[in-house]
């Protein structure tokens, strides 16, 4: 659907072309200038003035600058005609008592020199020595004054320099040297008259053409000002009949907007709420909206961050003319957004909308778009619950296939210890009696902590995802206990329930597992390795993805381990804790390792062999973040497990081996793979029960390996 603005009259885009965000609108040259041509004559003289008195400003001072140069150097010549006169009375008084005069006589060369090039400068113009003796360019002196100062000064200074020629040689006689001191005692004050006179004329010119410069520069401000007045007057009345015009379509738009059910506004090419927004959108937003915000600003804390990326290129799609809208109506993805907010109770709850955008047209080019918000809620809600029953219906067919599809020795050797576990926790419960103290309930409760943990790995490692999430929801109970702070042996009469729920789901798997057929205990053993492969390939890739996280998994195994079957569902438990543990604990997100200079992609390694001593070696390592004892100390004290002293007291090997404790997680929040704090935990009893020895190692930021040693 795409909407065309009307030639004339009220509508919700016309209210928005008042915004500062939208874009102007589109009009034929020729009528834009004929509409606007008083305002652009006056913006052009405007421009002109102003050009004007910056050219006559520019060339003036340019002028004033040479003046300056000029009188600095009349000045100069003062200066140099004293200094004439004084080297040639220290040659002659040095001459008169026998002494070499050869400073004195280099100081007279260098001041008739200065003085005479100066002199010709001012008549007709030469670059000459600066007062920094950098060359500079002396303009000639303008003015019928100052020429016929200088044509004074060159009478005088002519027959002066004459006489001082062969003083300047070192070859006047007592004679010739006389004669230069008698004329430089009879007019050197002449000299110094007329370069005084010569300074006042230059002086008298700078001002007369600083003078114009002001002149100049209040004609054209005071035209420029008159001039700004009168834009500001037609473009103040044009702007008056405008806003009358558009207060009447606004007015109109408020009524619209205030009775519509549905969020109704516009969207800037700028991606900015326009300036006309429905009641009803604030309310279903659950927050008071502002005209010109950047839509997606708003939709950022709604979405999540590829939700935003794609509604972004949608709307981007949106604006391009040339792709047709009907097309790309299907892709939409905003058509069912869910976002929390607050009740008038001021309780949090779920919400669901849907967002609709439509083409509002000028011509061929899309101007805005019109975006219409529904709530459908209660549409979604009831589609939820029919999947539901659709999807659990759906799980326990899976589920079932899923099973047929496993290995049966796989499959039985599941069944046998998910069986045995779940027994060991019903004699656990019932074991522990109404009267039992609270340390002997959370004791029951770790026991029973461990195996469901263990049951739930394994039942996830080989995609029984039912039975994982009915232990998951036992883990949930369990938990709930341990926080309530009434661990009583009465409080674990509530847990037979999901208990037998497990046990017959378990029962189920079993009679179907002994319809297949029986497997030789040596045919099992045998498959062994390759099934472990498999499972725990599969469940770091699980695992990854849920955390969303890229993990390569290698597992490298003896063929045939010769180890008792009871050993081998211990090691089989410990490995898939552990590989859990290096995936959801160890390896950092994409992000995180592009940071780090690392490979997107991190690395699991799963070994089982023996050592040059014949013992049996299980390693699983990871080049993950590695263990930090600083962050294990900083959640020991956020668990309220030790006071700030205790923790300073204990060293970083300490620290770090309270993540084998029970109910220690570094996790923020739980979830179906860690933040419960039982894996190592149950690594830990498990390694117990194989009489080995568990190694750590870890360097932060490089990796993790957990080694088990037995005999």
């Amino acid at each position: 659907m795409s909407a065309v603005l009307p030639a004339n009259g009220p509508s919700l885009a016309a209210a928005t072309s008042s915004s500062p965000h939208a874009r102007p609108r589109r009009t034929h040259g020729m009528a834009s200038f004929g509409k606007y041509r008083e305002i652009i004559i006056a913006v052009a003289l405007f421009l002109l003035f102003d050009l004007g008195v910056l050219v006559l400003n520019f060339y003036t001072s340019f002028q004033i600058a040479e003046d300056a140069l000029g009188v600095n150097l009349s000045g100069r010549q003062r200066m140099l005609s004293q200094r004439t006169a004084k080297s040639l009375l220290a040659v002659d008084a040095a001459h008169s008592k026998g002494l070499p005069a050869d400073k004195e006589l280099e100081e007279l060369k260098s001041a008739v020199r200065l003085f005479d090039v100066s002199l010709k400068g001012f008549q007709s113009g030469a670059t000459v020595p600066g007062g920094d003796s950098k060359p500079v360019f002396l303009r000639a002196a303008e003015g019928d004054k100052a020429l016929d100062i200088l044509k004074k000064a060159q009478d005088l200074w002519t027959p002066y320099q004459e006489k001082l020629v062969p003083v300047l040689a070192g070859t006047a006689s007592d004679q010739q040297l006389q004669e230069a001191v008698d004329y430089a005692k009879a007019n050197n004050l002449k000299l110094l008259g007329l370069m005084n006179e010569l300074t006042t004329a230059l002086e008298a010119v700078a001002s007369d053409r600083a003078s114009a410069l002001r002149m100049v520069q209040t004609v054209g401000i005071v035209l420029a000002l008159l001039n700004f007045a009168f834009i500001l007057f037609k473009f103040l009345r044009r702007l008056n009949t405008s806003d009358a015009a558009i207060e009447a379509a606004t007015e109109e738009n408020r009524e619209i907007l205030a009775s519509v059910r549905e969020g109704l506004f516009l969207l800037t090419p700028e991606h900015r709420l326009g300036s006309q927004l429905s009641r009803s959108t604030h309310v279903l937003f659950g927050k008071t909206l502002v005209a010109g915000q950047n839509f997606f600003e708003v939709l950022s804390t709604l979405v999540s961050p590829k939700a935003l990326t794609d509604a972004r290129d949608y709307v981007e799609l949106l604006f391009s003319p040339h792709v047709k809208e009907q097309l790309v109506q299907g892709i939409n993805p905003l058509a069912e957004v869910e976002l929390t907010v607050r009740n008038r109770m001021g309780q949090d709850s779920k919400r669901y909308l849907s967002f609709h955008f439509n083409r509002v047209h000028e011509g061929s080019a899309v101007r805005h778009l019109l975006v219409t918000v529904q709530d459908i809620t209660q549409k979604v809600e009831l589609q939820a619950k029919l999947s539901g029953e659709r999807q659990r219906s759906q799980k326990e067919l899976s589920m079932m296939l899923k099973a047929f599809e496993t290995d049966p020795a796989m499959m039985r050797g599941f069944v046998e210890r998910a069986e045995a576990s779940l027994l060991e926790v019903n004699d656990l419960l019932r074991s522990t009696s109404a009267a039992a103290s609270e340390a002997q309930v959370l004791k029951a409760v770790d026991g029973a902590y461990r195996r469901i943990h263990a049951i739930k790995g394994d039942a996830s490692s080989l995609g029984l995802e039912i039975l994982a999430s009915l232990a998951h929801q036992f883990e949930n109970e369990l938990q709930k206990l341990k926080d309530s702070g009434a661990a009583t042996g009465d409080a674990l009469l509530a847990l037979p329930l999901p208990l037998e729920d497990l046990l017959s789901k378990v029962a189920a798997f079993k009679a179907m597992s002994m319809k297949r057929g029986n497997d030789s205990a040596q045919a099992m053993a045998e498959a062994v390795p390759q099934a472990l492969h498999t499972t725990l390939t599969q469940l770091a890739e699980e695992v990854g993805s849920a955390c969303g996280k890229r993990v390569n998994t290698s597992v490298q195994m003896d063929s045939a381990p010769d180890l008792p079957a009871d050993k081998l569902d211990l090691l089989r438990e410990v490995a898939i804790q552990l590989v859990r543990n290096a995936v959801v604990h160890g390896v950092e997100v994409p992000s995180a390792r592009a940071a780090a200079g690392k490979p997107p992609e991190g690395q699991v390694a799963v070994n089982l062999a023996r050592d040059e001593g014949s013992q049996w070696q299980l390693s699983v390592r990871d080049d993950g973040a590695g263990l930090n004892a600083a962050n294990v100390r900083s959640r020991l004290q956020e668990l309220h497990w030790y006071s700030a002293e205790q923790l300073q007291s204990f060293s970083d090997k300490q620290i770090v081996a309270h993540i084998f404790k029970p109910g220690f997680s570094t996790a923020d929040t739980a979830s179906a793979h860690a933040g419960r704090g039982v894996g190592l935990d149950l690594v830990q009893a498990n390694v117990q029960k194989l009489g080995a020895r568990l190694l750590l190692a870890s360097t932060p930021g490089q990796h993790t390996e957990f080694r088990i040693v037995f005999s």
